[in-house]
């Protein structure tokens, strides 16, 4: 099933035993396009504490109720590493979280692989600068690869030939979260059409000026199939999308 990710903003974090806080961002890799970190604001629960939970830790979202559930109980969270307000998400932050809860750095293969090339930006959250070229990374240090989900919507999206729009939302995968699509709104060059376009087509990401560069062409996008609504695509509209464009499918890959 697919999410656009930012409908998840506020919903319920629910333990096993109870509610935890709500849903604030999501991490993801900039090169294989795949959801590490659920972002959790503990509120009062937690003051001035967010919590990281690993996508494999992540259940089904539950809409009617605006839920996420996890598969943590609060005592698991409580006493496990904290993410606090403006601080890096470091590598050894996240070695401390693999180890704390057993979970596994390389769960969830991800169909696309390194895409988009690194670009220069601060962390995402807290200040700092990044390694400089030829440095050894860090345990200390934040990996330059995690990005906020958040941070991405608005970004322009530049065709080979023309800007077409920017991002509206980011789509998502539930069963390994994986993003599979940006949804792109086209308002200022094509009368406020809404199309899907997949990580394969990136070719490169300017962090700093907000700008994402892809590798088909405007007439390509005039063409594809519409996507007025998340609920229309299934398998038989990501064969046709996925066909015309030429992308490899996700239907080929295990889930």
């Amino acid at each position: 099933m697919l999410f656009v990710l930012s409908v998840l903003k506020g919903f319920t974090v629910a333990a096993s035993d109870g509610k935890i806080g709500t849903v604030d961002d999501f991490l993801f890799d900039d090169q294989s396009w795949k959801t590490r970190w659920l972002v959790v604001d503990t509120g009062a629960w937690l003051p001035g504490r967010k919590v990281l939970v690993h996508a494999s830790a992540i259940g089904d979202p539950d809409p009617v109720r605006k839920e996420l559930p996890v598969k943590l109980t609060k005592a698991q969270v409580e006493g496990g590493p904290d993410l606090f307000e403006h601080q890096p998400v470091s590598r050894q932050l996240e070695a401390h979280l693999y180890d704390y809860y057993g979970w596994d750095p390389s769960w969830g293969a991800s169909a696309f692989g390194a895409i988009a090339s690194p670009f220069s930006l601060p962390p995402l959250i807290g200040e700092g600068a990044e390694p400089a070229e030829g440095a050894a990374a860090d345990a200390g240090e934040s990996d330059p690869h995690l990005r906020s989900a958040e941070e991405l919507e608005g970004y322009r999206i530049q065709a080979t030939d023309g800007e077409i729009g920017h991002v509206e939302s980011l789509v998502a995968d539930h069963a390994n979260w994986d993003i599979r699509y940006l949804g792109v709104d086209t308002s200022n060059w094509w009368g406020g059409q809404h199309v899907l376009v997949a990580p394969f087509a990136v070719k490169a990401i300017d962090w700093a000026a907000r700008h994402i560069e892809i590798d088909i062409t405007r007439d390509q996008v005039k063409t594809s199939p519409p996507c007025d609504s998340i609920d229309m695509v299934d398998e038989a509209y990501e064969r046709m999308l996925h066909g015309h464009y030429g992308w490899p499918g996700y239907w080929y890959y295990p889930k």
